[in-house]
């Protein structure tokens, strides 16, 4: 924004720096001057005033006003802003020539008009002129320039009428009815509706409040009586106001930030004391002025601890006194270190003991505020235990080769009837935004499907899992970990699930058959006779199964897949940083492989015991590698390949002492008349 330097200087007292010192000082305390420009006998200083501070320095006083505290000078504020200073004609009374009546009163918390009557309209003088040309407007006549400079002096915008062209002698500020129209100052045309602020007459609008003029009542030489008008308009509804109609002006720049409602009066009897100065004519007596919620100043307390708490520096109590009284704010100790302070109502920016704690910081200087370490204690967070182990748990079957996804917690109709759901065991949504989104999801394992249905077309090995909420009827929410592998894969993915339960530090882990399926069952998606229970401790944790046949056929995917399904609460309430130490034998180990001729309906967890049991310690691990099913066997029967890895440790096994060892656990398998080991 731009300002007169000479104006500025004129309102300090004591002797004033050169423009660029002036300038150096404001930016170091005030706000940055962008550019200095020598016009005449002037210099423009372009100043960046900060949008807080618009209230009170978007004008010539704000400025000086700061140029005061920074240079510790006495403020020399202009005369006619008093009632006292100026001469009311007692002949003459302001109500009889206009009347003012607010129909929103929120949105004009104040007018205030003055009458001016016998006016001589003419050119403004010399020095007037000269400054209005530094601050970038263009001189008109003696009346509109004045309204200007107060404009620019106090930063309250003011606007003039023709007295004599006022309809009905009134003055109303309202909402512009649907589609009526103006003609502004500048010719332009607006057509208007009910969210633009007017001031109208009996008639018809006069002015856009707050933005702009209109050009029927306009000052020109014939004017005789002018009314004055100085009012307060809400900074929403200029806004408003201003964006619709694509109109922004000097006084609308000013209304958007916020200006105090008592700045009019001063303004308004200012301008009437340059007017009555400069174009004769008598003042009305009386102030037409509409202002019912006086805005009375802020009072905040100022505990002079919290100050230097806040600042970082120990200010003495006289100096921060003296800066609060340089900065027109006043202060009373209602008790020891603690300050009442009264805040000028144009100081719309200080609401808080902060707020003075940041004037006090910007005065006294923010380069005397050394850079200190702060002194605190660094608690530690709490460990969010759930954040925790899914993290690990997502890193653990990342390194698998699992790839993770996310899905909608809905699916629909198609799901409900192709998984054979039952609706009265499923939550509905109340309005879904879509068909396919009906149901709150009971299982992972419908959308985990759909996604291999899709990724099938492009890829032939998918291994992915998902951890998200299902949802069961009472409310109940329950968080799951479930994954599938495409592929005959059942026991690798058993591997897997043994290499996530051992990282996770939990041990006693087995796997058992489960009983039969209901077919309403979020379970019933599981081939009915390859389902396992996951248990650890004898609790069941999960599932480990192959897909329903049937509903891989519905899908159209010709590929076996297979599943894990497991409580995740559960899980992590059984995981454990601590891992059971077992130091790496020093020995070799060897491998022997053993392949058994068994019924199909023995499982694989009956041949393991009967081989660790046989074997007993020095048996450090079985793999089953192979599992075959075919016409070259006998009808009924499935022959079962495992890898026997043996280790001492406390010496190398030889090759006999291995021999017996498998000797044995042949013996011991073939004690079942039904099981044959195979050479």
């Amino acid at each position: 924004m731009i300002f007169s330097y000479n104006w500025i200087k004129d309102y300090i007292k004591k002797k004033t720096p050169p423009a660029k010192k002036l300038a150096e000082l404001l930016t170091k305390h005030f706000a940055e001057v962008e550019e200095i420009k020598k016009l005449g006998g002037d210099f423009t200083l372009d100043i960046d005033v900060r949008p807080n501070r618009a209230s009170d320095c978007f004008s010539h006083l704000g400025i000086a006003r700061e140029c005061c505290v920074i240079l510790n000078s006495e403020f020399n504020p202009p005369t006619g802003g008093q009632n006292s200073e100026f001469i009311e004609d007692k002949n003459l009374r302001a109500k009889d020539f206009v009347s003012v009546e607010i129909k929103d009163k929120d949105t004009c918390p104040r007018y205030t008009a003055r009458v001016i009557s016998g006016v001589r309209v003419a050119s403004s003088p010399k020095w007037i002129q000269e400054r209005l040309k530094v601050c970038g407007l263009r001189p008109i006549n003696n009346i509109v320039d004045t309204v200007n400079y107060v404009m620019l002096e106090t930063g309250q915008p003011l606007h003039a009428f023709d007295g004599e062209k006022l309809e009905g002698r009134k003055i109303i500020v309202r909402f512009a009815r649907n589609r009526e129209r103006i003609l502004t100052l500048d010719e332009q045309k607006f057509e208007l509706g009910p969210d633009i602020l007017v001031i109208a007459d009996d008639k018809k609008p006069i002015a856009v409040a707050g933005i702009k003029g209109g050009k029927i009542p306009e000052i020109d030489k014939k004017t005789n009586i002018i009314v004055l008008e100085s009012a307060n308009f809400t900074s929403q509804v200029i806004r408003r106001g201003s964006r619709r109609l694509n109109l922004r002006t000097d006084a609308s720049l000013r209304f958007e930030h916020g200006i105090s409602p008592d700045l009019t009066e001063f303004a308004a009897n200012r301008a009437a004391y340059l007017i009555q100065k400069i174009a004769g004519g008598k003042i009305a007596k009386g102030l037409l002025d509409f202002y019912p919620k006086k805005i009375p100043p802020k009072i905040i307390r100022l505990e002079l601890d919290y100050v230097k708490e806040l600042l970082g520096i120990d200010i003495s109590k006289k100096e921060i006194s003296n800066i609060l009284k340089r900065l027109d704010f006043k202060t009373k100790e209602i008790k020891k270190n603690t300050f009442q302070v009264s805040i000028p109502v144009r100081r719309l920016d200080i609401a808080l003991p902060e707020d003075l704690i940041e004037e006090i910081g910007r005065i006294k200087g923010y380069e005397k505020i050394e850079a200190v370490f702060p002194l605190s204690s660094l608690v530690p967070y709490k460990r969010n235990l759930d954040i925790f182990w899914e993290n690990l748990i997502k890193n653990i079957l990342k390194e698998a080769g699992f790839t993770e996804v996310y899905n909608y917690s809905f699916f629909g109709e198609k799901e409900q009837k192709l998984f054979n759901f039952n609706k009265n065991n499923l939550i509905e949504v109340e309005n879904p935004i879509n068909i396919e989104q009906k149901y709150l999801r009971k299982s992972l394992i419908p959308n985990l499907l759909k996604n291999v249905e899709k990724n099938l077309r492009y890829v032939d090995e998918i291994r992915i899992f998902e951890l998200g909420k299902i949802f069961k009827m009472k409310s109940e929410e329950k968080r799951m970990l479930t994954g599938l592998i495409i592929g005959d894969k059942f026991y690798e993915l058993k591997g897997m699930i043994d290499l996530l339960l051992n990282k996770l530090g939990i041990s006693e882990i087995y796997y058992s058959e489960h009983k039969p399926i209901p077919e309403d069952s979020e379970m019933a998606v599981g081939h009915p006779k390859k389902l396992a229970e996951i248990k650890v401790n004898n609790e069941i944790i999960g599932f480990l199964g192959e897909i329903s046949p049937g509903i891989l056929d519905k899908l159209e995917i010709k590929e076996k897949i297979v599943y894990f399904d497991i409580d995740f609460e559960k899980l992590s309430k059984l995981s454990s940083e601590e891992h059971e130490y077992r130091p790496i034998s020093r020995f070799p180990a060897a491998v022997r492989d053993i392949a058994v001729l068994v019924p199909r309906r023995v499982k694989v967890s009956e041949v393991l015991n009967k081989i660790n049991t046989a074997g007993g310690n020095l048996i450090r691990d079985i793999d089953l590698f192979d599992m075959y099913e075919g016409a070259e066997l006998p009808q009924g029967k499935k022959n079962l390949a495992f890898h026997i890895i043996y280790q001492a440790e406390n010496k190398t096994l030889s090759a006999e002492e291995i021999g017996k060892l498998q000797k044995k656990i042949i013996k011991a398998l073939e004690k079942n008349y039904q099981w044959q080991v195979r050479q």
